[in-house]
């Protein structure tokens, strides 16, 4: 992969002065320095983590020990959502347990660290293909590394996002097809739904664009033999996350997707609009290099014409907030991460851009670099001040909505193991850290295949055209008769503190005090 970073674009012909290119000694500085800070940023936030990045380190964990795909070790299920995740964070634990025994958050923390030093030196190459001042790869990676949306999902792909996104864009710019493919293939095994990025930025780059077929025909030999494998194995191809997320009636109540950045606002407004601030910059910036690129027939080497790929990662953000929007999937806070990552990273890439322009000007220089260092100043000031004022180290998420703290749920979790044993326990609702902790048969539609066939076959049932036929398709291979696994007890939530005995009283930023109580399935 380094020669794709390495300068192999055609320089502009513009006449005015070009910042010049990045040292490998600074390259080299500022990837470090990311990776100090994802170090830092993670030891902020790694008792913190929320109930779904549990899911990610169980499934590895379960991976990196017994090559067992699921929840929980005693089922096998495929319910997580990002698979390279899953793949990665178990080679980082596997890795590390060279020193000792296998410990999944020390996995977390040398992932976090690795995506983000990865996601930096793509940045690098791309400030070189564009002759970017390096300012604007400090704000790329610093509007991904300190966003309170990023920060609160940490554990789930959210990191791993904008490695490939980036990826794309340094693969674009260099015109590199088969290396886009074989980026193309990560980004769909991070998220099938990132293929919304990779569409926006192969049609939106000329280069990419002429030899799409070998593109095409590299991501398929990089992706293709997982999702046989899952086909084959695992009964579905897709996760079942799509089908069990998409038939989630009434969560959240009056709220969707759509109107989701309005739900968060009015509860953490200062988080919030901080964290969609560049987003909505880099759409207006979007909307704008759209309309410049439409209106002027531009020279292929003209500033406006490269800029292609980023504007397409952008114009892409767009897409991707509107797919979902129609697929009416509820407002998970992590369902936002890839249109703010993509659409702050286009943002970084024009205010780069107007930088560079500006130095046309001599007039225009000192104050233009002042206006823009000021904004991004304050923007990143005002971002630590809503990180840091959770507490040092974070006790729960910014963005949070469990039923208790990740410290609660693990004691609830051990208490579990010594009480029940070898008996299956049915999930209260949420089960990530739970079953991290207990390490026992803790079942719902995430751990227990048998418990999601209801809703793929309502699923199946209920659709029709193509729809129905990709849901068919896709789990042709799947034992429709697995019947649930029988459960011998259930544990259930409660507002208010524990009453009784086989009660666990917990806390929860977005709840208050509340209790888990385990009760006799046949109660």
């Amino acid at each position: 992969m380094s020669d794709v970073l390495e300068s192999t674009v055609e320089e502009p012909t513009d006449s005015f002065d070009q910042p010049p290119r990045p040292r490998r000694g600074g390259a080299l500085a500022f990837v470090l320095a990311a990776g100090v800070g994802a170090a830092l940023v993670f030891l902020l936030v790694k008792d913190s983590l929320t109930d779904d990045a549990y899911i990610t380190l169980a499934y590895a964990r379960n991976v990196a020990t017994d090559l067992h795909w699921g929840l929980i070790p005693q089922e096998v299920s495929n319910s997580a959502t990002s698979p390279l995740n899953i793949l990665l964070l178990a080679l980082s634990m596997t890795v590390l347990s060279v020193f000792g025994e296998v410990r999944p958050v020390l996995g977390l923390g040398a992932l976090t660290v690795g995506l983000t030093m990865i996601t930096a030196w793509g940045w690098v190459g791309i400030v070189r293909a564009l002759r970017l001042p390096m300012a604007a790869a400090a704000v790329g990676v610093a509007v991904m590394l300190l966003n309170p949306f990023v920060l609160s999902a940490i554990g789930l792909e959210v990191v791993l996002i904008p490695t490939v996104l980036t990826l794309l864009v340094i693969t674009a710019l260099k015109r590199r097809p088969v290396w886009f493919g074989i980026v193309s293939a990560l980004a769909i095994m991070t998220r099938l739904d990132l293929v919304v990025f990779v569409l926006a930025v192969a049609f939106g780059t000329a280069a990419i664009r002429r030899r799409l077929h070998v593109a095409v025909i590299a991501a398929i030999v990089v992706a293709a033999p997982w999702y046989v494998f899952s086909w084959l194995t695992l009964g579905s191809a897709v996760p079942d996350t799509l089908v069990i997320k998409t038939t989630q009636p009434g969560l959240f109540g009056e709220w969707s997707f759509v109107t989701g950045p309005i739900m968060y606002f009015i509860g953490q407004p200062l988080a919030v609009g901080i964290a969609f601030l560049p987003a909505a910059l880099g759409a207006i910036a979007v909307v704008g290099w759209l309309t410049m690129h439409f209106a002027v027939r531009w020279d292929g080497t003209s500033p406006v014409a490269t800029l292609a790929p980023a504007a397409a990662l952008g114009f892409g953000g767009i897409a991707y907030y509107v797919v979902y929007s129609l697929m009416g999937v509820g407002p998970y806070h992590w369902y936002f991460v890839p249109p703010i990552v993509s659409l702050s990273m286009f943002l970084a890439v024009a205010v780069g851009a107007w930088l560079s322009g500006a130095r046309r000007e001599a007039w225009l220089r000192a104050g233009t670099a002042a206006t823009a260092l000021g904004i991004v100043g304050l923007l990143a000031a005002g971002t630590l001040a809503v990180d840091l004022r959770q507490g040092v180290p974070w006790k729960s998420p910014i963005i949070f909505g469990n039923w208790a703290s990740a410290h609660d749920y693990a004691a609830v979790g051990v208490a579990l193991r010594d009480r029940v044993g070898d008996a299956t326990v049915q999930s209260p609702g949420e089960i990530g850290t739970l079953a991290f902790y207990c390490e026992c048969a803790i079942v719902d539609e995430f751990s227990d295949r048998g418990r999601v066939l209801e809703k793929v076959n309502r699923a199946i049932d209920g659709s029709g055209g193509l729809v129905n036929l990709g849901l068919r398709a896709n789990y042709a291979n799947l034992d429709r008769t697995i019947p649930p696994r029988p459960i011998d007890y259930r544990l259930e939530y409660a507002s208010g503190p524990a009453t009784g005995p086989d009660s666990w009283t917990v806390f929860s930023a977005a709840k208050g005090v509340g209790h888990f109580t385990l009760v006799p399935a046949a109660g």
